[in-house]
């Protein structure tokens, strides 16, 4: 049986994943896949990847790339999530932030430095054209992390994934303003490189086993009442998210991998463009 390692956050996109585990698709394959849930996001699996903690990350599209470019020996081995992210932006219920606007020059809460909540501020900032130089952060780890710092005001607003942090809004602790869908697919499964060249066929075998399970993930019975209940979402809620949500079974490509790096470039975010080969690997 060989052990392989893998972390993503606790969130819907990956019940796919754990139903895989728990209906023992992956032993059957001679494969022991232990998940870890990664609570922080992005950047911690980023550095996950680099120390050896995961061999690998299901991981947002912008953070990995940055990552890889910025020399995290890992490679994207395909698209997981192709629909974009839609992330929320948030403010204390009780402040006086109103819109958008009313946020620009002010300080946003971030799970950690090169995570999604940190590009994505990047990705807003120019969208709203303010001045991306002028931004300023509150490293907070986690969502419990914004949430008090939203509360005792250390930060004023908090990008998130619109869905996962819905149960803050309907509790009254966090507002939502606008939001912000990512201009790319979410999320890519990346792997060690060292994993790659060791492990070629167990890499395939769990990948042929997810997108057989995320090909027809939306026609299991009650799935809706399922996620609602694991994620402690209203399921009519739930139910908007699965009919935005598209898994994808595919490579990224070279004209979305364009696309990504070029709008990391433009923001300043990566200061260089990797090849499609540093990247993205077939597996």
């Amino acid at each position: 049986m060989k052990t392989i390692k893998i972390a993503g956050v606790p969130e819907h996109f990956n019940l796919p994943w754990h139903l895989s585990i728990e209906n023992k698709e992956f032993e059957a394959k001679n494969i022991d896949l232990q998940w870890t849930d990664v609570p922080e996001g992005t950047g911690k699996m980023c550095q996950m990847l680099r120390d050896g903690e995961t061999d690998i990350a299901v991981i947002l599209s912008e953070g990995i790339v940055k990552d890889i470019v910025a020399g995290n020996s890992s490679k994207i081995v395909q698209v997981y999530v192709e629909s974009p992210l839609i992330w929320g932006i948030h403010v204390a219920a009780k402040s006086n932030y109103k819109t958008l606007a009313d946020v620009e020059n002010t300080k946003v809460a971030i799970s950690r430095l090169g995570s999604g909540s940190q590009l994505m501020a990047y990705v807003n900032a120019n969208n709203q054209n303010w001045k991306t130089d002028n931004l300023q952060f509150e490293i907070v780890n986690t969502i419990d992390g914004a949430v008090e710092a939203l509360s005792n005001g250390t930060a004023d607003y908090f990008m998130w994934e619109r869905f996962m942090t819905k149960p803050l809004v309907d509790k009254g602790i966090f507002r939502k303003i606008a939001d912000c869908p990512t201009p790319w697919p979410c999320f890519v499964i990346a792997v060690r490189d060292e994993i790659l060249e060791n492990e070629p066929e167990a890499i395939q075998k769990i990948l042929d086993t997810i997108n057989k399970v995320t090909a027809s993930f939306k026609a299991i019975p009650e799935i809706d009442a399922v996620l609602a209940q694991k994620y402690h979402q209203k399921l009519e809620d739930i139910q908007e998210w699965l009919s935005i949500t598209e898994w994808s079974q595919e490579q990224l490509s070279k004209e979305m991998l364009n696309n990504i790096q070029n709008q990391l470039l433009e923001l300043k975010i990566i200061d260089k463009i990797g090849t499609f080969d540093e990247i993205v690997k077939t597996v």
